[in-house]
């Protein structure tokens, strides 16, 4: 009987979707019998992420460690990396899968140490978007993508999210020297629910980190310009680095009294704050908060890009442009006059989820995966 592969998961921050991708893979991989672990930062994440790792670490048999993972580059990065590949040797794991552009970066450059001292370990890379937002003009562009380039001569596979990603990964980086898979991310049984908002919801609720990427600016400029057939109201759930330009926004617009910012909180407990979630975001990878809204029933209106389209494919879900604030505007309108149409497309989308997106098929894909990777790395031998 073949033993089934020692793995680590390595990421930086134990926050949003990427840490809920790694918790709920982690959590499938070893009741499936595999032995797994986790490396992640313990700067990062508060209370929330707190209460998560604990409740996680008896299940996995390698542990969860974390130290100190910086979020810019700099020396520090020295001691992170030199503290993973520690314990991917101590640990003995057959597997180093990297999340992220910094997870990615540690668990390739320990593999490669690794793998220089005799150690015979597959090294994955999942970039979740990651160093693939920067343009390829910029100078962090030009810094973060040469690196992914170098990174990829290190990697023994690469499992995209969506085919978007694939497609972004190389354009800006170049062709993958390695097999690559497309894996979309996966939802558990009991995301599935009927969406009942709060007696006292707003009409709109947005769920995010508070970016510019994520477009909340055109959410509240939409919001705005839509006075008919009366002024809507909205909730913003979450928090981040322009959360004060924002509000300031929201003040200017006269919304001072119309948009509440309820902080971070978990989407299930946000869903019936609002009756129609937006997603106006400028870039996405495979958004689990679209998977969320979705599974819950959520009327949603959302931009086109990224992986969202890959979600609403052969639904009648209509699309948005990013950074359009009138078309949100208009759509918004249409759905105050008469939700119907959207709670109908909403139970379409619903039943498209529950048929393609869960837990247990993303995690038997990447599994197979990882067999492929192996057979490829031993004919390669």
């Amino acid at each position: 009987m073949t033993t089934k592969p020692r793995i680590l998961h390595c990421l930086r921050a134990p926050v949003g979707g990427l840490f809920r991708h790694v918790v709920d893979l982690a959590r499938a991989q070893a009741a499936a019998g595999y032995e797994v672990g986790l490396i992640a930062d313990a700067l990062t994440g508060g209370e929330g992420a707190a209460a998560k790792l604990t409740e996680l670490a008896p299940v996995l048999a390698l542990g969860v460690t974390l130290v100190s993972m910086p979020r810019t580059l700099g020396f520090a990065d020295f001691a992170a990396l030199r503290a993973t590949q520690k314990l991917a040797r101590s640990l003995n794991v057959d597997i180093l899968h990297g999340h992220g552009a910094k997870g990615g970066a540690y668990a390739r450059l320990a593999a490669r140490k690794l793998k220089a001292s005799g150690r015979k370990v597959r090294v994955l890379y999942t970039p979740h978007g990651g160093s693939l937002h920067f343009e390829l003009g910029s100078a962090q562009g030009m810094l973060f993508l040469g690196m992914e380039r170098k990174l990829a001569r290190m990697t023994d596979g690469i499992i995209f999210e969506s085919d978007y990603s694939r497609r972004v990964y190389a354009a800006k980086v170049g062709a993958p020297p390695c097999p690559v898979r497309v894996i979309p991310n996966g939802l558990l049984p009991a995301d599935f629910s009927d969406h009942q908002p709060a007696p006292d919801a707003s009409d709109v609720l947005f769920i995010g980190e508070l970016r510019q990427l994520k477009g909340v600016d055109v959410l509240l400029r939409a919001l705005a310009m839509t006075t008919t057939p009366r002024p809507p109201t909205a909730v913003i759930v979450g928090a981040g680095p322009d959360e004060a330009a924002f509000k300031a926004l929201a003040k200017r617009l006269g919304l001072a009294a119309r948009v509440h910012f309820a902080g971070a909180m978990p989407a299930a407990s946000a869903f019936p704050l609002g009756r129609l979630l937006a997603v106006p975001s400028r870039a996405e990878s495979f958004p689990y908060i679209v998977l969320e809204g979705a599974a819950a029933g959520l009327p949603m209106l959302m931009s086109n890009v990224g992986g969202i389209p890959e979600i609403t494919a052969g639904t009648f879900t209509e699309l948005l442009q990013p950074g359009d604030a009138d078309a949100l505007s208009r759509r918004l309108s249409a759905f105050l006059a008469d939700p119907a149409p959207m709670l109908e497309n909403a139970a379409d989308l619903k039943r498209r989820v529950a048929g393609r997106f869960t837990v247990a098929r993303m995690a038997a894909d990447i599994a197979d995966f990882y067999e492929e990777v192996g057979s490829a790395r031993a004919a390669a031998a």
